[in-house]
C-alpha cells in the first residue's frame, strides 16, 4: 500500500479518494474551499453507507487546505479540478515542485489532453490521463490515457494500481480530446439533441428508447461485439442508408446554446431538455445511486469469489506438486 494524493474534494475527487482508501491506501485530499472541506466527512460517510462498508475506511483519508501537505510522500497524485486548462496547468506545475521525482501525476480531465496540461513540465514522462466515470466509487471503468511523452512503465504502474483497487482500467494509446468514452457518449448526445430540435420526438421518448431499447443490452454487449454478432454486412447496409442523415453539426447545436442562454440548465434550474420538480430530480438521483451501488456491491462479491477460487486453486496446485515431489523422492 502507498500514499495517494487527490487534488480536489468535489464531485469526482471525494469518490476517487474513497475508492483508494477502501482498497487500503492512505489518501491525502487537497481542497482549497473551506465549505467543500467541511462537507467531505458527510459525503464520504454517504458512500460508505451505500456500499455497506465499515466507516473506518474514512479514517484513511486526510483532508488538507495546503497542496504540499496533501501530497507529501505520495507515489501517485490524481488531479480532479474543474475543466479549465489554465487551472490544471498551474496545479501540475505546483505538483512538480513538491512531489518526489518518481511520483506519477494523473489528470481526471474528461476531455482535455494531458499533452496540453503537462506541456510546460520538466518530467513529462510521468504525466498521463486517468478518466474516471461519475460516480468514480461506483463505476468500474477508468480510461488510462498515455500521451506522446508518457513512459510505458508509468502506464503499467497506473493500470496495476487501479486494478488492485477493483477498477477496470483500459489503455488508451492516443491522447485525443474526449478519449474513447466521451467521444462515444457525446456522439449519441449530439444526435439526440438534433432529433429533439427537429421535432422528431420529445426528450422523454429519447430517454425511453435508450433505456428500454439498445441501452438494455449495452451493459453486456459493446458496439463492436454487437456489429460482429449481427454481421458486418448488415452493419454496412444500414450505414449506407443511415450515415448521410445523421447530424454533422461542427459545434454545439443552436438548440443547446439557446437553452443555456435562457438559463434552462437541467435539474439544477428546474428545466433543461425536460421539466423537473425538486422531487422528480431527487428521485432520478436516488434511482441512479442505488442502481450503481448495487452493481458495485455485486461486482465486489464476484471479485471476492473469484479471488477465493484462485487462491483455493493455487493451494491445490501446490499440494499436488508437493505430493509429487514426495513420491518422486521415494521412488
Amino acid at each position: 500500500m502507498q500514499k495517494i494524493g487527490v487534488v480536489g474534494g468535489g464531485l469526482m475527487g471525494h469518490g476517487i479518494a474513497y475508492l483508494f482508501a477502501a482498497a487500503g491506501h492512505e489518501v491525502g485530499v487537497f481542497e482549497p474551499d473551506a465549505t467543500v472541506r467541511a462537507s467531505l466527512p458527510r459525503r464520504l460517510r454517504a458512500i460508505a453507507d451505500l456500499l455497506e462498508d465499515d466507516p473506518a475506511v474514512i479514517a484513511r483519508i486526510g483532508v488538507h487546505e495546503r497542496l504540499a501537505a496533501a501530497v507529501q510522500g505520495a507515489g501517485f497524485v490524481f488531479e480532479a479540478a474543474p475543466e479549465k486548462l489554465a487551472l490544471k496547468e498551474r496545479i501540475f506545475a505546483e505538483l512538480e515542485a513538491v512531489v518526489a521525482p518518481t511520483a506519477i501525476l494523473a489528470s481526471n480531465s474528461s476531455a482535455i489532453p494531458t499533452t496540453q496540461i503537462g506541456r510546460a513540465l520538466a518530467h513529462r514522462e510521468r504525466v498521463l490521463g486517468t478518466h474516471f466515470w461519475n460516480p468514480p466509487h461506483f463505476v468500474a471503468l477508468v480510461e488510462v490515457i498515455e500521451n506522446e511523452r508518457t513512459s510505458r512503465e508509468v502506464v503499467r504502474a497506473t493500470i496495476e494500481l487501479l486494478r488492485g483497487a477493483g477498477k477496470t482500467p483500459v489503455h488508451v494509446r492516443r491522447d485525443i480530446p474526449g478519449f474513447v468514452g466521451n467521444r462515444l457518449q457525446h456522439a449519441m448526445k449530439r444526435e439526440a439533441i438534433a432529433l429533439l430540435a427537429a421535432g422528431v420526438c420529445d426528450a422523454a421518448t429519447i430517454d425511453t428508447v435508450v433505456r428500454e431499447g439498445f441501452g438494455a443490452r449495452c451493459a453486456v454487449l459493446g458496439p463492436m461485439e454487437q456489429s460482429d454478432l449481427v454481421g458486418l454486412d448488415l452493419t454496412l447496409d444500414i450505414a449506407e442508408v443511415l450515415y448521410q442523415h445523421l447530424d454533422a453539426t461542427p459545434g454545439p447545436q443552436a438548440f443547446l446554446r439557446e437553452k443555456v442562454r435562457a438559463g434552462k440548465l437541467g435539474m439544477k434550474s428546474g428545466e433543461g431538455f425536460r421539466t423537473w420538480s425538486a422531487e422528480a430530480a431527487e428521485a432520478v438521483r436516488t434511482r441512479l445511486s442505488r442502481f450503481l451501488a448495487g452493481e458495485a456491491k455485486a461486482r465486489r462479491k464476484q471479485v471476492a469469489a473469484q479471488t477465493h477460487a484462485d487462491e483455493a486453486g493455487s493451494r491445490e496446485t501446490a499440494r499436488i506438486a508437493k505430493q509429487r515431489r514426495h513420491h518422486g523422492g521415494n521412488s
